[in-house]
């Protein structure tokens, strides 16, 4: 685990350092045609994750963000998670920093009696299905996905992860 690495909620004080994160990630090392534009949720992560019963964290190595994972709690004892990247430089299982930021979402979920755990995610991203499907998740059809899961266009890759009480 890098020195000093923290999991912390994140604000709209943050949203300038979070889009610096993401969209580099998104854009440049996986050519996802997606901008800020398209994802109004970089631009008030309060009113899109945390006013819905949900949350948005960051995984900071001193001061820099090198992770980030967001829960928009959709009812139904249900939630999405959304944003889930982490810098180049600090993945790998050896970091443990993705499994950090889930873990904290998890704990979040289970605290507020969520039980369904809903994702979606984008086919070029293999790294990532494969994290997911070692925690626990099950992929899905796009139409196995419940109708109150709030879709991405750019996403064609589902995922679910039943939580027991």
């Amino acid at each position: 685990m890098p020195p000093n690495l923290t999991i912390t909620p994140l604000f709209n004080d943050s949203s300038a350092q979070i889009q610096g994160l993401i969209l580099p990630i998104q854009q440049i090392e996986f050519n996802v045609p997606i901008t800020l534009e398209g994802q109004p949720d970089l631009l008030d992560v309060e009113a899109f994750y945390h006013r819905t019963g949900g949350g948005f964290w960051g995984a900071k190595s001193a001061d820099e963000l090198v992770g980030t994972i967001g829960m928009i709690a959709t009812g139904h004892h249900a939630c999405a998670i959304r944003k889930m990247f982490v810098k180049k430089e600090y993945r790998g299982k050896e970091l443990g920093i993705a499994a950090l930021l889930l873990n904290t979402l998890l704990i979040d979920c289970r605290a507020k009696g969520i039980t369904e755990v809903y994702l979606s995610t984008v086919d070029v991203l293999k790294a990532a299905h494969r994290f997911y499907e070692r925690i626990g998740f099950e992929r899905r059809e796009s139409e196995e996905m419940p109708a109150y899961f709030p879709r991405m266009p750019s996403d064609n890759v589902y995922y679910h992860l039943h939580l027991n009480a």
